[in-house]
This record gives C-alpha cells, structure tokens and sequence, in this order.
C-alpha cells in the first residue's frame, strides 16, 4: 500500500511525456482511459481511495502497478533514456 497526496500524483502525471497513458496502458493490459482516470482520480478500481485532507487529499493506492510504470517512464524521460 502507498499513500501520497493528490497534488504529488499529478506533479508525477505532469512529469510524464506525451503519450504516457497509451504505453501504461499496453504495458499492464489495460484500458488507456482507465489509465488517465488513474491520474484524474476517477479510477473505480479496487484499492484506490482518496480522503480530504492536505494537498489535495491523501490517495492510497493498494494497486501500485500504474504509479511504478509512470514512475519509471517519467525518470527514463528526464535522464535521457
């Protein structure tokens, strides 16, 4: 399980090169909307969980898949690789 604020999960969005949801998406067998419903705060999986609080809320996420790629994908995209 992970917790972050809401305002973290869009700076990570936000890091993401053009296309970034496309490439999740296909890389976990998944719809590209679910993927930016993810990052909207939409999502209706299991697991995802936003309560008031700083920053725009805290999210918890019991599913961490979608974070972990974005994550690498937007360190590849600022050290060049």
């Amino acid at each position: 399980m992970i917790r972050t604020t809401f305002n973290r999960l869009r700076e990570v969005k936000d890091s993401l090169p053009h296309g970034s949801s496309a490439v999740i998406a296909e890389e976990l067998g998944m719809a590209a909307d679910d993927v930016r419903d993810f990052f909207r705060g939409t999502a209706s999986a299991a697991g995802y969980h936003i309560e008031p609080g700083p920053d725009g809320g805290i999210v918890t996420f019991d599913d961490t898949r979608i974070l972990e790629v974005a994550l690498r994908i937007a360190w590849n995209a600022k050290n060049g690789l």
